[in-house]
């Protein structure tokens, strides 16, 4: 198990493969998002997007499918995250894309508060199938401290 005390500031990771396909962008879009060009190739034909895209929220929730799967491969004693900061879409996901992600931890502290918890941020970020950025966004992580006799940072 990777405890708060495992958690190396500027440490790198990559994983995931995530395949995009075209029936769940319309399902995710039919439910969270029903926005034409997320739905109809027609419609989305007539936008900047040129064909059916996934809708950027689709992408956060792959991207989340992969991280949690990472954190459990890891074995991660993760406890949940109070949000994310800077959340960005900087290109559109389309059916056929496989995406990947990589992360990068930022910073790390104890709680005050909570001494059985440390809180964590990373750079998160997802890319396609040609190594181009989708999605970029500040992570906030909560994880266990595996000593909480330990002094605070």
């Amino acid at each position: 198990m990777h405890y708060y005390e495992d958690i190396a500031i500027g440490a790198k990771q990559s994983f995931g493969s995530y395949a995009v396909t075209r029936e769940e962008v319309i399902d995710f879009a039919r439910k969270y998002d029903p926005q034409p060009f997320h739905l109809d190739d027609d419609a989305a034909a007539k936008t900047h997007f040129g064909r059916l895209s996934a809708s950027g929220w689709h992408t956060c929730a792959m991207t989340m499918a992969m991280m949690v799967e990472n954190m459990k491969h890891n074995q991660q004693a993760g406890l949940g995250s109070p949000g994310v900061d800077n959340l960005r879409w900087a290109k559109p996901v389309y059916p056929g894309d496989t995406l990947r992600c990589e992360s990068e931890i930022l910073e790390k502290r104890r709680s005050k508060s909570r001494l059985e918890m440390g809180i964590f941020k990373s750079r998160s970020r997802t890319f396609n199938q040609n190594g181009e950025l989708v999605l970029e966004m500040t992570t906030n992580g909560l994880i266990q401290v595996r000593d909480q006799s330990a002094p605070i940072d």
